[in-house]
């Protein structure tokens, strides 16, 4: 976030201490708690974490499909400069689709099952331009049908989605994400449910429509290689809250902080040794509806009893590390980070 110049215009999403709740039978679900980023037109933003750490809430936030009459959300979701928490319905459909859109994990859920896909995109336009004629909105359903690489598209905009494979329903969902050209598109696990071969064509679609619409992405994921990949910055949540923030370099070679570490040291090396040992954390994410006091990662993490007890009592903030750019909330002493690290991932076996 401090990468970007004061003389540059401002990012085209900033989210700023962002706070979700809702009422379960159980209690209160801290689902988000205090979320700052941002994202700027043309960069891919990774957010990553395990299940239940925030991330797609997080998505779904920024898309405004968040009921207020369940849901509470505060602090602020700014789209090119406008406040999007507490808009009506109405205003935020109109947002949906034309400035904002979201590829989900599963487009065969995501698709309805009865009419064609065709039918589905050249809908998403009219909601967005209500001059359009059928004729004219399915000539854009097909031209985005073949720019997202679906053979045939004149003949196949006439299929139903089961009659189109895994790979090609979720270029289909990029299509109908894509048809108003949006400037900023949420990818909710994309590729989750797609071959190897499949899951590297969509996201080297995703790349090249990027540099086509110049439009900012959020990519959601646990795939640290998927992130690698694709991402410019990363940001890593958990227990509903920013623990790292900063380029894929920075994050993905000199991590500052110990959940990154363990992520990073459960999956196969990106930079070294594929044979390598995996190192899973111990234990399990924390319940939403009972986030341990102080660092939400401390009863996981080997690190707490390094800092004095600061873990099991004080929220670390998100300040800025050594490098700029580089952002971590974690009370371990910045010296010992570099040093425990290293210890890390020699006892792991990893290569850097």
């Amino acid at each position: 976030m401090s990468r970007i110049m004061s003389d540059s215009p401002p990012p085209y999403l900033q989210v700023r201490d962002l706070v979700i709740r809702f009422d379960t039978e159980d209690g209160v679900v801290r689902a988000v708690n205090g979320l700052s980023f941002a994202v700027e037109r043309g960069r891919t933003l990774g957010i990553v974490g395990e299940s239940g750490s925030g991330k797609s809430v997080t998505g779904l936030a920024i898309l405004g499909l968040h009921s207020p009459k369940r849901i509470s959300i505060t602090g602020e979701i700014l789209i090119d400069g406008r406040d999007i928490v507490g808009l009506d319905d109405e205003e935020i459909r109109q947002l949906r689709g034309r400035d904002v859109a979201m590829i989900f994990q599963d487009p065969l859920s995501a698709l309805h099952p009865l009419y064609k896909v065709g039918r589905q995109i050249a809908e998403a336009y009219r909601v967005h331009h209500q001059s359009a004629g059928r004729a004219e909105a399915r000539r854009q359903a097909i031209d985005m049908l073949g720019r997202v690489g679906i053979p045939e598209p004149a003949r196949r905009v006439d299929d139903y989605p089961h009659e189109f494979s895994g790979g090609m329903r979720q270029r289909a969902m990029i299509a109908m994400a894509l048809v108003n050209d949006p400037d900023l598109l949420i990818a909710d696990e994309p590729t989750t449910a797609l071959d190897v071969t499949v899951q590297a064509q969509v996201l080297d679609l995703l790349a090249d429509l990027q540099r086509e619409f110049n439009s900012a992405i959020i990519l959601i994921t646990h795939d640290l290689g998927v992130v690698s990949q694709v991402a410019n910055d990363i940001l890593v949540m958990y227990g509903g809250r920013a623990v790292e923030h900063g380029s894929v370099e920075q994050v993905l070679r000199r991590p500052q902080h110990p959940y990154t570490w363990g992520l990073l040291a459960s999956v196969p090396s990106l930079y070294g040794d594929t044979g390598a040992a995996l190192v899973p954390i111990q234990g399990n994410p924390p319940s939403l509806i009972d986030l341990p006091a102080g660092c939400a990662f401390h009863p996981r993490c080997r690190y707490a009893e390094h800092n004095g007890d600061r873990s099991r009592t004080e929220v670390p903030k998100l300040v800025p590390a050594k490098e700029p750019g580089h952002l971590v909330a974690c009370h371990l002493p910045e010296s010992d980070r570099k040093r425990r690290y290293e210890q890390d991932i020699a006892s792991a076996g990893v290569t850097q």
